[in-house]
């Protein structure tokens, strides 16, 4: 297996290891909860390997997530300016010691860390979703904020392909999203296809190459491929062995374009980076 790397998120030098693990499908969203055994198993697991990295958020469950593990996005009613400024306060106070941000716009970027350093920025980022490149990741490189990735393997269609439907169970918001249905999901499986082709070429998984792509973003790049199967999350790992030359990256780019794959990444009223703009801090009146 291989070793897991260290890297630094942001101009504040948060170390963190080079890959996350993203807690989600652990407690709600891909299908019922997982027994508490057996996820302890893997968070221990996962520690012992070296991650440093988990990732969780309130909405998970709601809120049963958090206590499993023992982070919220942008609330678009409030001047992005008060929110990090309160943020600010308690790391005044040492009760926290970084701020980090997820599916923010470039200019809520922006606004944000003018205010107080943002250390990072959590964002889709995959062969299956590459829109934040136009905007969100040169945002956080001009600023010097680290990326965290997550569904770095489109929501287990780069490690699955055609035959993951078979597999959710019916309570699993994939099937609800524009992406799984119809002829959305007739069209994308063809990424899937090619993406397995060099998989084969360079003697690796579709899903370790997926990650590989990831990683071979830059040392600024953490993704967080969630599981909550070991022997998933140590295949995860594995893609840290996989090389990917100039050539491999021009491939996977090439048949990945922005609009290779149809439909949105969410159903109509989930929140992205595209409506996370807040209102200007001059229309806020404090009670």
């Amino acid at each position: 297996m291989a070793s897991v790397k260290r890297m630094k998120l942001g101009t504040q030098g948060l170390e963190v290891s080079a890959q996350g693990l993203g807690c989600m499908g652990m407690s709600s969203f891909y299908g019922s909860p997982k027994p508490d055994s057996d996820m302890f198993a893997l968070i221990h697991h996962a520690i012992n390997s070296g991650v440093t990295h988990l990732d969780t958020s309130d909405l998970y469950g709601p809120r049963t997530n958090e206590i499993l593990l023992g982070k919220h996005r942008v609330d678009t009613t409030v001047p992005i300016e008060v929110t990090v400024g309160e943020l600010k306060k308690l790391i005044e106070e040492g009760k926290i010691k970084y701020i980090g941000l997820s599916e923010a716009s470039a200019a809520t970027i922006r606004r944000a860390h003018a205010v107080h350093p943002i250390t990072a920025v959590q964002l889709e980022w995959s062969l299956w979703s590459r829109d934040v490149e136009e905007e969100i990741i040169p945002a956080c490189r001009e600023l010097g904020i680290g990326i965290v990735a997550y569904s770095p393997l489109g929501r287990g269609f780069l490690a699955s392909g055609p035959k993951l439907l078979d597999s959710l169970a019916d309570g699993d918001f994939r099937r609800t999203q524009p992406r799984f249905q119809g002829e959305n999901w007739d069209h994308n499986k063809t990424l899937f296809e090619r993406v397995s082709e060099i998989a084969n070429r360079k003697g690796c998984t579709p899903s370790q190459l997926a990650l590989a792509w990831v990683h071979h973003q830059g040392d600024d790049v953490c993704p967080i491929p969630g599981t909550t199967k070991i022997e998933n999350f140590n295949q995860n790992i594995g893609a840290l062995s996989v090389k990917l030359t100039p050539e491999d990256m021009s491939e996977l780019e090439a048949i990945a374009s922005t609009d290779a794959v149809k439909g949105d990444r969410y159903m109509a009223g989930m929140s992205t980076f595209k409506g996370a703009d807040t209102p200007p801090l001059s229309s806020w009146k404090s009670e």
